[in-house]
């Protein structure tokens, strides 16, 4: 399974309410990620607004595309959307700045 890093940017007048929303997400949307192939994923906010997100999954596109078919998605991204920096348009989940990863401690080593 992959491991997927990514970042957005939450405005720094909602950040509180930002965490309050995701202690209490939704059963459903629980559910419909754990269902479309989303695990261990995790969110991590700063006190500047930077979000950090961490998901494994087998292919994170289809993760995603399997998301974006379902009713609970496009509510809570209708939702979420207010609270970040330069989505114009676009849905939080289509934003996402997915970010290189350069080292694990568990991955394969390079000889010497």
């Amino acid at each position: 399974m992959a491991r997927y890093c990514f970042c957005l940017q939450v405005k720094p007048d909602r950040l509180e309410e930002y965490a309050e929303r995701h202690r209490a997400v939704w059963p459903e949307m629980r559910a419909a990620l754990a269902e479309c192939g989303w695990r261990n994923y995790s969110l991590f906010l700063r006190e500047d607004g930077l979000l950090i997100g961490y998901v494994e999954a087998d292919d994170l596109a289809a993760a995603q595309a399997a998301m974006e078919r379902t009713e609970v998605n496009a509510r809570w991204q209708a939702e979420m959307a207010a609270f970040f920096t330069g989505s114009g348009e676009h849905r939080p989940d289509e934003n996402l700045w997915l970010l290189n990863e350069v080292f694990h401690l568990d991955g394969k080593r390079e000889s010497a």
